[in-house]
């Protein structure tokens, strides 16, 4: 047979993906070009015919008949006599057309051809996956774990892609082992010596925003809008919603008849506390959702610094706070503003406000447990020392010397 077969000599091809016929055609043919230049310094006269159906390649060259001894390139031309030891017929000025073998290259040339075209077809297939992935950010992708290290995982794709599942991007819950399916968003793309890193992230906003068009129909097909997504990863997220067709309730549709529809998305975000409240674009209304499940006494504005101030009763404080805090940080992240909470105190409760302790506790400390709602020495004196510590940023040693001023308040 004097065609080459490609397919049966390039073995490589049958490994590839994401890679187009017509591409990998083109890269043969410019890879058997490169080796004609090196072997006759020219391939302007050579023809190269690839079949895409069976991967057959035929390579043609021509050189113009020329009379004995009047020929000044041999790359373009042939002598006569030359000529004639092919085929007799042909004359002065005659087409000579004669096909190229792969056996003809030599054994090195072949295996250099073959190096050159499999690294070329690797970085195209590089190339292909991040412009793919570069495009899917923000997508949810589904893979299996391959491999778990300390810092991050190894999932593969349904292709064989490799994607990186950091451990800053897990749910603190996520215990993962080799051959698990992993659902998480594309969170970047990003080529590091020229291999395309694809980062996955289950803790980004928007991993919720998508597993929530996927349980609810109503957002997917935008009758539904979701405004903004908060969350501290495993432990609570808020979502804003909003609705342009006033017969639709945004919140029971993302809920579902008996929380059948988040509770989907609760499993699959390990049991993460989610609030979803209506929208608006009243800033004290929407405090007052955003602090759910509290209930706000009354509330405060200063648009200029963007605080807001917040009164509850007392037993209304700790679901404000939520555990560790999350409920009005989430709060604050949501609405923009920063919430004071403070609490309103009846006249039967004899309790002292914590500004009045400023000579004996420095004022940036007392800060810390206002942004809390912790004001009075008895909300303060309330909670442990491990709570404090969790709730506010203070260290355990002046908690403790807090806490021993304090108590002698009411000794």
């Amino acid at each position: 047979m004097n065609s080459i077969n490609l397919i049966d000599s390039f073995q490589e091809f049958k490994d590839f993906k994401n890679i187009d016929r017509p591409t990998v055609i083109s890269v043969l043919e410019e890879v058997f070009r490169s080796m004609l230049r090196k072997r006759f310094g020219t391939d302007e006269n050579c023809d190269v015919i690839v079949n895409p159906d069976n991967g057959d390649l035929e390579i043609w060259r021509t050189r113009t008949v020329m009379e004995d001894g009047f020929s000044e390139d041999d790359d373009l031309e042939i002598e006569l006599a030359d000529a004639h030891k092919v085929d007799p017929d042909l004359e002065v000025g005659d087409d000579f057309i004669e096909q190229i073998t792969l056996e003809s290259f030599g054994r090195r040339a072949i295996l250099a051809a073959r190096q050159t075209l499999v690294s070329k077809i690797l970085e195209l297939e590089k190339d292909e996956i991040f412009k793919n992935y570069k495009d899917r950010i923000g997508e949810i992708v589904t893979g299996e774990v391959y491999q778990v290290w300390k810092k991050e995982t190894l999932v593969l794709d349904d292709e064989g892609n490799e994607l990186i599942l950091p451990k800053t991007e897990q749910i603190p819950a996520d215990y993962f082992k080799k051959g698990d399916t992993v659902r998480a968003v594309v969170l970047k793309v990003e080529m590091l010596n020229s291999n395309p890193r694809i980062i996955i992230s289950r803790t980004a906003p928007a991993f919720l925003q998508r597993l929530f068009e996927l349980e609810v129909p109503e957002i997917f097909d935008g009758l539904i809008t979701i405004k903004n997504i908060v969350r501290e990863p495993g432990e609570r997220a808020k979502v804003a919603v909003e609705s342009y067709d006033d017969r639709i309730d945004p919140v029971g549709a993302c809920v579902g008849m008996k929380g059948s529809r988040i509770h989907g998305i609760v499993r699959e975000l390990k049991n993460e506390n989610i609030d979803v409240i209506n929208f608006t674009n009243n800033i004290s209304l929407y405090i007052q959702r955003a602090l759910s499940p509290a209930k706000i006494s009354s509330i405060k504005l200063d648009d200029e610094t963007m605080r807001a101030a917040v009164y509850l009763k007392p037993d209304q404080v700790s679901l404000a706070i939520g555990r560790g805090g999350h409920n009005i940080k989430l709060a604050g992240k949501l609405t923009g503003y920063e919430i004071d909470v403070y609490r309103e105190s009846s006249e039967e409760d004899e309790d002292v406000d914590l500004e009045e302790f400023s000579d004996e506790i420095d004022g940036w400390i007392i800060d810390e447990f206002r942004k809390v709602g912790l004001d009075t020495a008895k909300s303060v004196l309330a909670l442990n020392v491990n709570e404090l510590v969790k709730r506010t940023d203070l260290e355990e040693e002046t908690i403790e010397e807090v806490l021993e001023i304090l108590r002698a308040e009411f000794e």
